[in-house]
């Protein structure tokens, strides 16, 4: 019976963790960090970079310290450049 229990709790923590997964991915949304090593990438000026980082300085869910987002764990100064990156929660 022990066993049994075993594989049950590691079956619900595998689904737990790809189900946290799955839904970071989702807030992360289509771009990547490594998005900004990427000659290609486009990015967006100086002046709209600075409006969208503007906006998260605003945010309550911006860790001040690391300027990281608690949505999306993205560090913020660096994702605003791209232009095919979106705000998690929707202000950008």
């Amino acid at each position: 019976m022990g066993l049994r229990w075993s594989r049950l709790y590691q079956t619900n923590g595998i689904n737990s963790f790809m189900s946290a997964w799955k839904e970071y991915k989702e807030k992360l949304g289509i771009t990547r960090p490594w998005d900004l090593l990427n000659p290609n990438e486009e990015k967006v000026s100086e002046e709209e970079a600075k409006s969208r980082y503007d906006v998260c300085l605003d945010c309550d869910r911006l860790i001040s310290a690391t300027k990281q987002c608690k949505e999306c764990g993205c560090i913020m100064s660096l994702k605003v450049k791209l232009k095919r990156a979106t705000c998690p929660l929707g202000k950008w």
